[in-house]
């Protein structure tokens, strides 16, 4: 006995092992692709705030070219915007454009593109300063940073004197380059500082992060935003560490690769400046637009390729997310993604799938306890997104927890299902033993088959018709009853029905129902609808809820076809027209006799010379064969499926079809068949 009390609690672990086991492992296969669509769905609902920005954006726009000229643009437009934004008192002046290849209006330049200059006039463009010369020196005179570009060919790198001025440790996955591409001598040396601006989008071509720090050439190097932010900050050195970046006052947490995860938001377009706005001092801006601001200055114009997809946007130019990266190391802002995340979503799946186990072992207080659980893990990850920028997974433990529950649930169904049926076999078998014992079943069977009309009194009601019905009680007896009366000359009304439970009880409500339902239809009443409710009332008069029972009731005019039905609860009416073909008329309808007081519809249709309203218990739809398949209504509509003649072959074909179908297994129900066979005068 101990041994099969164990089973059942056996099978539940075991459910509930393997469903864990298979949530994990999708959770490790997919968690990270389905981890990055929930976070960017948390920033599209809630971006964040640019509208207290310090940083500005100068962007050389279609305006822009359309003012200037083409691009590249020569150096002197760049030295004019670094002289109007440094005399606009700008705190610092980034460059995202690179100044790594020589000006191509210098004197040497336009000579070679114009070889048949004189002597003369050569000698005299050969004394005037190179444009990159002068543009070296209004750098010199500017807080300016220039942009590098981290290449994957040595060939391509520049030689980079200059140390980053990084101490510390490093986060164990730092990016690595081969080489670095830096402006050329006449900038590059003039410049307050530089920071590369290799930004790589992750695995779905989304970019969710700006890296801080990156190697090239075998150097730690200071990123684009970051060395930015440095200088915005007065700060002369950067500490590192595997988890954190610290610049002045600010300590930014990172990713094992160095990358700050930016809280992406729409930049403000009154922070957007065209840069031919700015060179044409334009009167629109305001006298201290750039006083002790950060100036990021890039290209955004249409052929540019620096665009990203970001979180809350499928395109957005380079220098906007180098603008939001430098305005969240300022001000703060970025999300994180703790190292210990991962380890708290891990224990918090392990938890639920307990707690969903629990449910099964000790019920009640588990149940709680799992349901409050699963509540509060999106309501706790969504609040440390907002209030704290955390990025903590809620789908990983509910992925788990649930999947767990599901096991839980499966394995109890499947035991459940197996005592249910063990129990009602074994009470059809007490009940078939007791029957057989006291005579049950054949009392039963005496009373049913004894109440219905006999075949041949069905055969000679009217020569306008042709009915038969066939009534093959269960093993089991059951309460189906059907019954034909002439109202008058000219109309028959017809009724089958079917009486829920079993056995001499039912067999009894079937009595009293049969009763009723032959008292209704000899009052010559011609409304199916009134005749059901009728029944219905004194039903519930006499039996209350005790027992229910479905009935379809159909009055059929003689002369001219016309039918007219109300069903309660009952397998809806089936037509066979003259060619074999079946269709299944639809009644609104209503509950069973004998539950509640209802006012049953009445609906019509009209039978056509030949046609033959076939009425079936379900007895018929819910035959079973060896594999527990349920016979349905749908293989009787299949074309050709019934016999095409008389209602008693009508009413046999019914009767054959579920019996080959149920390839002698033990019935179940009663199978009753009513056939009207419509003749006309």
């Amino acid at each position: 006995m101990k041994s099969a009390s164990r089973r059942p609690a056996r099978r539940i672990v075991a459910s509930w092992f393997f469903a864990v086991v298979a949530a994990v492992l999708l959770s490790v296969l997919l968690g990270e692709r389905i981890r990055n669509v929930l976070f960017d769905n948390w920033q599209e609902a809630k971006p964040r705030d640019l509208a207290a920005t310090d940083v500005r954006v100068v962007l050389v726009d279609n305006a822009s070219i359309a003012a200037v000229g083409s691009w590249p643009w020569p150096r002197y437009y760049f030295a004019r915007l670094t002289e109007e934004l440094a005399a606009r008192q700008a705190r610092v002046i980034a460059f995202d454009i690179f100044f790594s290849e020589p000006d191509r209006t210098s004197p040497e330049s336009f000579l070679s593109f114009y070889p048949e200059t004189s002597a003369a006039a050569a000698s005299e463009i050969r004394k005037l300063e190179p444009m990159d010369k002068l543009f070296g020196q209004v750098i010199g005179a500017a807080p300016v940073v220039l942009a590098h570009a981290a290449v994957n060919d040595a060939a391509d790198g520049s030689p980079v004197i200059s140390e980053a001025p990084i101490d510390g440790k490093f986060p164990p996955k730092l990016e690595s380059w081969p080489a670095e591409l830096a402006a050329i001598p006449e900038i590059e040396d003039a410049a307050l500082g530089h920071g590369l601006v290799n930004v790589r989008p992750d695995g779905d071509g989304v970019t969710r992060a700006v890296p801080l720090i990156l190697r090239a050439s075998g150097k730690p190097r200071t990123g684009f935003a970051l060395e930015t932010a440095r200088h915005a900050l007065g700060s002369d050195r950067i500490t590192s560490n595997a988890t954190y970046i610290r610049v002045g006052n600010r300590t930014i947490p990172v990713d094992a690769h160095g990358r700050m995860r930016l809280h992406f938001g729409n930049f403000p377009s009154n922070r957007i400046i065209s840069a031919s706005d700015v060179l044409g001092n334009s009167p629109e801006l305001k006298a201290d637009e750039f006083a002790g601001k950060t100036v990021v200055i890039g290209l955004a114009a249409d052929g540019s390729s620096d665009i990203a997809a970001t979180p809350i946007r499928a395109e957005e130019w380079g220098p906007l997310i180098q603008a939001q990266a430098v305005d969240t190391i300022l001000r703060g802002g970025w999300l994180e993604r703790p190292r210990w995340a991962r380890w708290v979503e891990w224990f918090v799946s392990g938890t639920t799938a307990l707690l969903a186990l629990g449910i099964a072992l000790f019920n009640r207080p588990y149940r709680v306890a799992f349901a409050l659980t699963l509540i509060a893990i999106p309501i706790a990850c969504l609040f440390l997104f907002r209030i704290h920028g955390l990025l903590i997974d809620p789908l990983r433990p509910m992925l788990v927890g649930g999947s767990a529950a599901l096991g839980v649930a499966t394995s109890l169904f499947a035991l459940a299902r197996a005592d249910r049926e063990r129990l009602r076999g074994a009470l059809v078998q007490e009940r078939i033993a007791a029957a057989e014992t006291e005579g049950e079943l054949q009392a039963a069977r005496a009373i049913q088959l004894g109440m219905v009309p006999p075949r041949e009194k069905l055969r000679n009601l009217d020569p306008r018709v042709d009915v038969d019905a066939l009534l093959e009680p269960a093993r089991s007896v059951g309460g189906d009853f059907y019954d034909a009366v002439k109202v008058d000359d000219d109309h028959l009304a017809v009724a089958i029905a079917d009486v829920t439970g079993k056995g001499v009880p039912a067999a009894l409500f079937m009595a009293m129902s049969k009763a009723l339902t032959g008292s209704a239809l000899s009052q010559v009443r011609r409304d199916p609808a009134a005749i059901l409710a009728s029944i219905n009332e004194q039903l519930l008069k006499d039996y209350g809820e005790a027992m229910s029972v479905t009935m379809l009731l159909a009055i059929i005019d003689l002369g001219s076809g016309d039918v007219q039905l109300a069903c309660a609860g009952h397998d809806h009416p089936i037509v066979v027209g003259t060619d074999g073909e079946a269709a299944r008329i639809e009644l609104e309808g209503g509950p069973p006799l004998s539950i509640l007081p209802f006012d049953y519809p009445a609906e019509q249709l009209k039978l056509e010379r030949g046609e033959t309203l076939l009425l079936i218990t379900d007895g018929v739809t819910e035959a079973q064969d060896s594999s527990q398949r349920l016979f349905g209504s749908e293989r009787l509509l299949q074309a050709g499926t019934l016999s095409i003649g008389s209602a008693s072959q009508t009413c046999r074909s019914v009767r054959d079809l579920v019996r080959d179908f149920e390839a002698g297994t033990e019935a179940t129900d009663d199978l009753t068949v009513m056939a009207v066979r419509y003749v006309g005068a």
